[in-house]
Formats: C-alpha cells, structure tokens, sequence
C-alpha cells in the first residue's frame, strides 16, 4: 500500500463525514433562507422524523434528540411556532399532553428546497440493486447506532 493513501475504511469514513458536513452545509442554507436557526431545522427533521415513526411528538422528545433542556426546547418550539412551522395541539388519547405537529406549510418549503437533493440520491439508489441497497442500509444504520448515545437511567 502506497504511504500516502488512507487505508479503504479510513477512506469511507471521510466520505461519510464529507457527506454529513454538506448536508449540514444545506441545512443551514435552507435554515437562513427561511428565517430560521440551524437548530430550527434539526428540530423540524426531529419532528417529521417522529410522525414517520408514528412517535409522539412530544417537547420532550424533541428535547432529548436535540441535546436540548427544557429552556432551549422550549425556545426553538417557540420561534417555530411563531414562524408557523409548527403547531401545538392536544393529543386524542391524553387530553393533558401536548404533542408538536409540522405544519403543511414546512413541509412544503423543505420539499421545495431539498427536493433536487432527494431526487439525486434517488436516482443513485436506483443504480443499485437489492444486495447493494440493503449493504448500504446495513452500514448506514450501524453507523447510526454508532452516533447514538446510549439511553440514560
């Protein structure tokens, strides 16, 4: 092996960083587009990221993804909300808790925006083929796990 180079799965983790540094490059342009702080927009990825789940969405739960207190969560609700970004609404089931909701509006502004992005990396899934497609999950969701933190007591 050449001195110079980087062993190959030294090489991939550089690619995975380099990935994550220009998504997070776009969120914050996306975020300064529309009025937003960085934060706003990992709360809102946060919030639809629960919905999908069928999670609920609870400040708490935005609190803790986020790294937030109860300080913090409760000024990046706020600033959204002022925005119309997100809505406060009672839960169905337990009248007493308040869940969050993206607001269709969002939605369509992060669509608008991160549309071409989705389509491209779209496009290069469909280059692949299932054993290839389920490899990269693999690794993405090991990767994930990786970057998790541990639930505390």
């Amino acid at each position: 092996m050449d001195d110079n180079r980087e062993p190959d799965n030294l090489h991939l983790v550089h690619l995975l960083r380099a990935v994550t540094v220009e998504f997070g490059l776009r969120q914050a342009e996306f975020a300064a587009r529309n009025g937003m702080h960085p934060t706003d927009v990992r709360a809102l990825i946060c919030l639809l990221d629960a919905a999908r789940a069928d999670e609920p969405a609870t400040a708490g739960l935005l609190g803790a993804r986020l790294g937030l207190n109860s300080a913090g969560t409760t000024a990046v609700i706020d600033r959204l909300e002022r925005l119309g970004h997100v809505a406060r609404v009672r839960d169905d089931r337990d009248r007493r808790r308040i869940l969050l909701r993206v607001e269709p509006e969002a939605i369509r502004l992060g669509r608008e925006f991160f549309a071409p992005v989705i389509d491209g990396l779209l496009r290069v899934l469909d280059s692949f083929g299932p054993a290839e497609r389920d490899t990269v999950r693999r690794f993405l969701t090991a990767a994930h796990a990786v970057f998790t933190p541990e639930p505390r007591a």
